[in-house]
């Protein structure tokens, strides 16, 4: 399928071109990713210049992150609804007034709370840009070769966020980080509004709110809970937060269990083939940003490095996601995605045992091995995991299985951000090295964990295709 006669919505029919809406779906992706890996290489510098300790910089990176996760099954949702387009256009204006605020955040509170609601567009973005793609490219075979061309592109963001941070804040400190995205923000709309087509909804889908809420609230409760428990917060703070964490996720389990239109798809849980490429997406966020989120601090407080020269060295864990997800969506398209994950995991394991050498003086070898390891790793996963979930799934429930996936890979970023700093500490304290060694070989352990998930869940080749 090259061209379709849809109307965009905008006055007159155009021509609908899948090329066009994927270069437009990946820019938005682009965006909301490139928020992540930017604001990564800029912490330290927000730290110093904010008067923040490790604690508050995690939320910097987890409050954008948490209220993405918590969110994107309500985008996809309300997306199914209301329409895609829609979605999409209110989401990127959201990001981009929110991007404004923090650019001029005058404490780290203010930033905290902009983080927030730039998590908010970030939802409403993410399971529609997935959605779309799922409607122009129908057939499997140029679905698996176009998300691998999303995986590719969005993935941009991983290189690109770390250098071109580093250069805005070496050189012009960190706030232009948050300001480029508002011209950019402004462009996506405008590409939106002229490329994307104009489906109508399904508006018999209600928003299942008593679950939306309590996942929102106990994902931000347990993020919150890993970070006291990692910054010794009081055992009344610990427990009160525990509590209130069960209790919401308890909720949310209730609701979906009794709600026409569940929040939380829990039929679609029950289905191996379904949550089993969204536990390995979730694996494979959560190890990769725990190990962004340190390792950047390792490269500046502990080694010395500039945030020019910590973002050219996380290169190789990001060039190989760019370079191999058309890879993998083609070996998906020819084989299924059980072959590319299987492929991933193993060299991701190897990877991560490369990290077990890292030391407070040894330079950066080890470093960038076990970078270039898990980026290879990460990059025949990220796109067949993605395939993997479209297949699982009904077509006229596209925007709520984007959203779910989205949502374990924003759960297990949120978590991974939260679990590492916790364990490693401050970048000044004695063990901070050492905890490094320990979380890098649980992350092997993972990795192996998500292995034999793959070979037992996974679909191989199909025997229709």
């Amino acid at each position: 399928m090259s061209i379709s006669s849809l109307s965009t919505g905008t006055g007159e029919a155009h021509r609908i071109h899948p090329g066009r809406v994927l270069g437009v779906m990946c820019a938005g992706m682009f965006l909301v990713l490139l928020d992540v890996t930017i604001v990564n290489v800029a912490l330290p510098s927000i730290g110093h210049g904010l008067r923040s300790d490790v604690a508050m910089l995690q939320w910097v990176v987890d409050g954008y992150v948490v209220a993405i996760a918590g969110l994107l099954l309500a985008g996809g949702t309300i997306g199914d609804r209301i329409g895609h387009r829609r979605v999409l256009i209110a989401g990127f204006a959201i990001f981009g007034v929110a991007s404004l605020i923090c650019a001029t955040a005058p404490d780290v509170g203010v930033l905290i709370g902009a983080r927030v609601v730039q998590g908010v567009g970030g939802a409403l973005l993410l399971p529609s840009t997935m959605a779309v793609i799922v409607e122009v490219f129908p057939d499997r075979a140029g679905q698996a070769r176009a998300l691998g061309t999303w995986a590719a592109i969005s993935s941009l963001a991983l290189p690109a966020g770390p250098l071109l941070g580093g250069a805005l804040v070496g050189w012009l400190g960190w706030r232009p980080v948050f300001w480029v995205n508002v011209p950019l923000a402004a462009l996506t709309i405008a590409a939106t509004l002229w490329t994307a087509p104009a489906r109508p909804g399904n508006r018999g889908r209600e928003l299942d709110v008593p679950g939306l809420a309590g996942f929102v609230l106990g994902l931000g409760g347990l993020v919150f809970t890993i970070i006291s428990i990692g910054h010794d917060a009081g055992p009344a703070v610990i427990a009160a937060s525990a509590v209130v964490t069960l209790a919401a996720l308890a909720t949310a389990m209730i609701s979906a269990a009794r709600s026409r239109h569940p929040v939380l798809p829990l039929d679609l849980l029950r289905r191996k083939d379904f949550l089993s490429p969204n536990v390995v997406a979730l694996t494979m966020n959560l190890i990769f940003n725990g190990l962004l989120f340190v390792t950047t601090l390792y490269l500046q407080d502990v080694l010395g490095y500039s945030p020019l020269a910590s973002g050219l060295s996380v290169l190789p864990l990001a060039i190989p996601l760019v370079v191999l997800a058309p890879v993998a969506g083609r070996i998906t398209a020819a084989r299924g995605p059980r072959t590319s994950v299987t492929l991933g995991c193993a060299i991701a394991i190897l990877g991560s045992l490369a990290l077990t050498q890292l030391h407070a003086g040894s330079g950066i070898g080890w470093l960038l091995a076990g970078f270039g390891l898990l980026g290879c790793g990460s990059g025949l996963i990220t796109a067949s995991v993605v395939a993997a979930v479209v297949r699982a799934t009904p077509a006229d429930r596209a925007g709520l299985a984007t959203g779910t996936s989205n949502t374990a890979r924003q759960i297990g970023t949120a978590g991974g951000v939260a679990i590492f700093g916790a364990v490693a500490g401050s970048p000044t304290g004695t063990h901070f090295v050492a905890s490094l060694h320990w979380l890098a070989l649980a992350t092997a352990v993972a990795w192996a964990g998500a292995l034999i998930l793959t070979r037992y869940g996974l679909a191989g080749r199909s025997t229709s295709e």
